[in-house]
Parts: structure tokens; sequence; C-alpha cells
């Protein structure tokens, strides 16, 4: 009889200290470990595509593809005027895909950024920016919110983040700072855990962090920066810039392009390329890339770069050689990111074809 009440004693043991186990592991604070992805641009955001067109542009097919090679997560841009109509009321079909795309995105252990790219009241390349100056767009944008996390808040804690909203570009830090603060409280009267990704003012630039203020107290943050430079280099023709015409010999590392180059351009591309235009390495880069680093270990938050990447128009072995560098910048500081982009114009796969680009795909997996 002693000898079993003794093992009777130990296996109450071994329960309490299980259940103990467990209730500690599904209270444990939800992580969000991510290191590299892509951007799914130009299917919810910043663009046309309607109907099958739209539906076609991104399946389930991509996301095993996105997995296949190596990635672990992928940010997607939505836009305002896809998700809702003049109105405000939901496009149903548009929330469909998102809905589509994050079970997907779970079946083949893709982690997932949902990012409100562009809004009605602020496209972070346009002059007017009613969001600014305007009371009844802050609380759109903050109802936007109150309809996301609603329609969100059932995906676990560490499968699916959000980030408020794409390069704000305010004149005013200040604006930007009390807008952060008042939609994070938005988003934390439902979701007190939830990751929620903040970048900087001025398209959330590495030199800007200076100017950031996060509420305090919140661990569920993460810092989140872009970066295209030197722009000669990541944006060497490409239609939407001032630089554009420049069609004169680009380099990396060095001097983005001879000052000779520059000198013989006319007016106004001699100073949007002059302007443009640096002595750049992987140090130099490496030292921009710290500022929002440090800022983020100052505040013991993660830190993510939401977009890089180099348009396809430069020699290819310069090309690639940039994104070696950044990368491994990145990888030496643990900082995770998403290329920009998946099947647009800086893409890791050919949007028409289909047709994967092997060769930067090596550079950023292997």
């Amino acid at each position: 009889m002693r000898t079993l009440s003794i093992a009777a004693v130990l296996i109450s043991v071994l329960l309490l200290a299980s259940c103990q186990e467990q209730k500690s592991d599904s209270t444990a604070p939800a992580t969000f470990d991510i290191q590299r992805g892509t951007n799914i641009s130009h299917w919810l955001s910043q663009s046309s595509r309607r109907g099958e067109e739209r539906d076609a542009y991104f399946t389930r097919s991509d996301v095993e593809f996105v997995a296949s090679r190596g990635f672990d997560h992928i940010r997607i841009p939505i836009d305002e005027e896809q998700m809702w109509d003049t109105l405000g009321n939901k496009e149903m079909k548009a929330f469909s895909l998102l809905h589509n795309a994050l079970k997907w995105s779970r079946e083949f252990g893709l982690k997932v950024i949902v990012d409100l790219h562009i809004l009605r009241s602020h496209h972070f390349n346009r002059g007017e920016k009613p969001l600014w100056t305007d009371p009844a767009e802050q609380e759109r944008f903050y109802d936007l919110w109150r309809e996301l996390s609603d329609e969100l808040i059932s995906y676990p804690l560490n499968e699916v983040a959000y980030e408020l909203m794409n390069e704000p570009v305010a004149d005013d830090p200040e604006d930007w700072n009390k807008l952060v603060a008042n939609c994070i409280a938005v988003v934390r009267e439902r979701e007190p855990e939830r990751k929620i990704l903040i970048g900087s003012n001025r398209w959330q630039s590495t030199e800007t962090f200076g100017d950031l203020q996060l509420p305090k107290g919140d661990p569920h943050l993460i810092v989140s920066f872009h970066c295209y430079t030197p722009f000669l280099v990541t944006h060497y023709k490409a239609s939407w810039t001032q630089i554009a015409d420049y069609k004169g010999p680009i380099n990396y590392p060095g001097w983005s392009t001879p000052q000779d180059s520059v000198a013989i351009l006319e007016e106004p591309l001699r100073t949007a390329v002059g302007d443009a235009n640096g002595y750049f390495t992987i140090d130099s880069l490496e030292a921009r890339i710290l500022k929002p680093i440090h800022f983020a270990k100052e505040r013991g938050l993660q830190v993510y770069c939401g977009e890089w990447g180099s348009y396809p128009t430069i020699d290819q072995e310069v090309r690639l050689t940039w994104y070696r560098d950044m990368r491994e910048i990145m990888e030496k500081h643990h900082v995770a990111w998403t290329t920009w982009d998946y099947k647009g114009g800086f893409g890791i796969r050919d949007g028409e074809s289909g047709e994967p680009f092997e060769d930067l795909i090596a550079v950023l997996v292997n």
C-alpha cells in the first residue's frame, strides 16, 4: 500500500508539473520570428487589376513557390481604394483574397505582415496629403484599423503582424508621432499583444529615426525602415523618378557615377543626378543602417527592413554585389527583411512569364 501511495504521489506531481508547463507555454508572449521575405506588391496595392486578372496574379502556387525557395514570410501591401469603396464599405472580394493569402501562408509555414500601404488621404509620392491637416481623415484612418483588426484578430499572434502605414511623409514629424500614438491605442483596445510595425517619417528613411517617438512600455512594436541607397544604383532609369533620363555609367562600390558624367548633363537632370550621386561601400551602407538598429536596441524592440531592392537596369554584377552587401549587413545585425518585390519591377520572379530570376534568388537565400 505504501508503494502505491508513493507512486500515486509521484504521478500527481508529474501531472501537476505538466499542467503548469502547458499553462506557461500558453501564456508566454507570442513571438513573431522572421528572417527573410518578399513583398507581394501590385496585387491589392498600386494596381488597376480587378476580377479574374487580380485573382490570378497571386495564388496558392505563388505562396508555395515563395516558401519552397527558403523565404519565411511575406509582406502584403493593401490600399484603401482596393479594400473599401468611396462610401467606406468593405470590398468583400478584396478581403476574401487577403484571407486566402493568409490561409495559404499558414499552409506553407509563412508568416505575414499586412501593410496598409496607401490611403486616399495619403500617398507617399503625392504633394497633397489631407491626412495631416484634416481631423476627419485621421479618424477615418483609425476606423480603417478598427475594421482591419476586426477582420484579422482571429489569426495567431505569431503568424500575422500589422504595419500601420507605409512610408509616412509629413512636413512636421510630430504629426506622424501623434498619429502613431493614437492608432496604436486603437489597435491595442482589441489586440494588446499583436505585433505592430512602425517606421520613421519621410519614407521610413534610415536618416529620420531621430524624430520618431514611440509609446513607452509596449514590447510588441517592431521598428521598420526602408533602404534604397544608393538611389542611382537602385532606381537607374526608373520612369517615375527625377533621374529617369540618366543613361550614363553606374557603379557600386565606389562613386555611383563619375563626376564628369554628371557635369555634362543639362538641368534639371544634372542637379537630380548630382544630388543622388555619392561614394558608397559596404561600410557606408552599414553606417546608415545602424541608425534604426540602435534606435530599436535602445528600446528593446525588433528591427526590420520592410523594403529594399534594385531595379534590373544596371549591370547585373553591380546589382548583385549591392544585394550581397545589403544582405550581409542586415544578417550581421539580425535585421529581418523583405525585398521589394515578388513579381514587380524589382522582382525575384518575372511578372509576365513567372520565370524565377535564379541568380538573384541565390544571392538572397543561399
